[in-house]
């Protein structure tokens, strides 16, 4: 069974969503996405399909867990996502449309009091990137460093800018990503269907009328002659 979860407008804490309802604007929740992820059972598959501008950053995480956590899972990108709904798109396989887009940026906050509060709020919120920047590393291989200095930067990226730094596996509708086969070399390519077709064709030719497989038994005992090698 197929489950899907749509990951669209604001990431609110469960006791906001009836706000966002009442207003008819696009939210989730933790409780939206736990919701279906309780109905699914071992060997369903669950698709997600973000389009966030992002939100609470400790929502982000929450979602994020509960994908990562469970199985059969694979993402995509149809819209943005940015900020903390870019956590969410690390959870998991994730393909994103051509025309969409990812935002990583810095956690941020607001603050008051004198310099020690202030001091202290810019600790935690190095802290908080150095945590949330784990998301993106374990994504896509990249250092610390890296990450860090990608959300330094407040990074837009297009889907094929996002498939570069390994935050995604691929580019949806990108015809490469067709052959599902993984392969052991980079010049090797299964025969297609037109290829196997011909050789079909020329079997039967060849064969007299026998069966195509008894034809390549009998040419496989012949090479194992020559070969000296025929048991």
């Amino acid at each position: 069974m197929k489950h899907r979860i749509d990951i669209r407008g604001s990431l609110i804490p469960n006791d906001y969503k009836w706000f966002y309802d009442w207003f008819e604007e696009d939210s989730t929740c933790p409780r939206d996405v736990r919701k279906i992820l309780d109905q699914a059972v071992d060997g369903d598959e669950i698709e997600v399909y973000i389009s966030s501008p992002g939100g609470v950053i400790e929502v982000g995480t929450e979602i994020y867990t509960a994908l990562r956590s469970a199985k059969n899972v694979r993402i995509y990108i149809t819209g943005e996502a940015c900020s903390a709904a870019s956590i969410v798109a690390m959870a998991a396989y994730c393909e994103m449309a051509p025309t969409a887009l990812m935002m990583v940026h810095c956690v941020s906050t607001r603050a008051n009091g004198n310099h020690s509060d202030m001091e202290h709020a810019a600790e935690v919120l190095r802290t908080a990137d150095q945590a949330l920047c784990r998301a993106y590393m374990a994504k896509s291989g990249m250092t610390e460093a890296e990450a860090l200095e990608m959300m330094e930067r407040e990074t837009w990226m297009t889907a094929e800018q996002a498939k570069e730094r390994g935050l995604i596996d691929a580019v949806m509708f990108d015809e490469e990503n067709e052959d599902s086969y993984m392969i052991a070399g980079n010049h090797f390519r299964l025969p297609t269907a037109e290829q196997m077709e011909q050789v079909k064709k020329l079997m039967k030719e060849r064969t007299d009328g026998k069966d195509p497989s008894v034809f390549l038994m009998e040419q496989q005992t012949e090479l194992l002659k020559l070969r000296g090698e025929e048991r």
